[in-house]
């Protein structure tokens, strides 16, 4: 019944906003505005605003977090909005049950910093972490949407580069391809409430601002993923990212990787950021605790 009732108000808050007025200048706003109703961490939670390797990041700790833990946060947004107090609700949860500090990274957007900026933020803060002294085997990389891309984007780039990868890895909704070809962009265009699909392809140009969407630093699904660590991928059965989830834990599967696929039925794009007041979003959150525990 709360799903219901937070679907529909998704749809009024979010989706139909955003149809109302596209431009990336009203996006923002409405985002400062509902980031105001976002609430607080628990008493007990440290949150340190840093600088890791360039890239202005909030560090989260509570009780529960050890020293040696980490996960870098990387937030959705379409490349073009986000940062990490929207997340404030999720980041401090997150730090609790995988009993680590979350590092949730404040990546230049696009279309002032256009691909591969958000890569290289990305990167630059793994990096940092390592220079900082923490053992890869300790640390995990997570994120949503089109972080959830990022996240991929940077495991194929730090393999590359011949960097230690992390342990594990978690997608929630990766934006896996931005060539757009997902049949589910179009099956599920009308039942997820939260994301306009007439709109990607705008989204897609600012970001990558002439540059090949099917790189494989932009689009992951389009790389070779072998060698990258176990992966936990959860998307939406109504999600018009369910079928870029789905082909990118096929494609690892193939290629001998560790990977978890979980499509949960009738839950939209990123219900997780409804973990307060929505039961499934909490168990999903739980279930990413798990496996981050099995493997930190």
């Amino acid at each position: 019944m709360r799903a219901r009732v937070m679907r529909a108000a998704m749809r009024i808050l979010v989706k139909n906003s955003i149809r109302a007025n596209p431009t990336v200048d009203a996006a923002r706003r409405r985002l400062t505005l509902l980031g105001r109703l976002v609430p607080g961490p628990p008493r007990g939670t440290e949150t340190i605003a840093i600088v890791a390797g360039g890239v202005t990041a909030d560090r989260i700790a509570t009780r529960a977090s050890r020293a040696d833990r980490h996960v870098l946060y990387i937030h959705g947004g379409s490349y073009v909005v986000g940062w990490p107090a929207l997340y404030r609700d999720l980041t401090w949860r997150i730090a609790t049950l995988c009993r680590a500090r979350v590092l949730c990274i404040d990546y230049r957007l696009a279309p002032e910093h256009p691909f591969p900026a958000a890569l290289d933020d990305a990167v630059a803060a793994y990096r940092w972490l390592l220079a900082e002294g923490a053992d890869p085997q300790r640390i995990a990389l997570m994120g949503d949407s089109a972080g959830g891309g990022l996240v991929l984007a940077a495991l194929l780039r730090l393999r590359d580069e011949g960097v230690a990868l992390p342990a594990a890895a978690v997608a929630v909704s990766p934006w896996t391809d931005l060539a757009l070809t997902g049949e589910s962009f179009r099956l599920n265009a009308k039942p997820d409430p939260l994301v306009p699909v007439e709109l990607a392809p705008r989204a897609v140009d600012l970001y990558l601002a002439g540059a090949d969407p099917r790189h494989p630093y932009a689009s992951p699904l389009y790389g070779d993923p072998t060698g990258l660590p176990p992966t936990l991928i959860q998307v939406g059965g109504d999600d018009v990212l369910r079928d870029d989830a789905v082909r990118m834990a096929d494609n690892m599967r193939a290629a001998g990787c560790q990977v978890e696929i979980e499509v949960w039925p009738h839950m939209w794009h990123v219900w997780h950021a409804l973990v307060r007041v929505m039961p499934e979003a909490r168990a999903a959150v739980a279930r990413i605790g798990t496996f981050m525990q099995g493997r930190l």
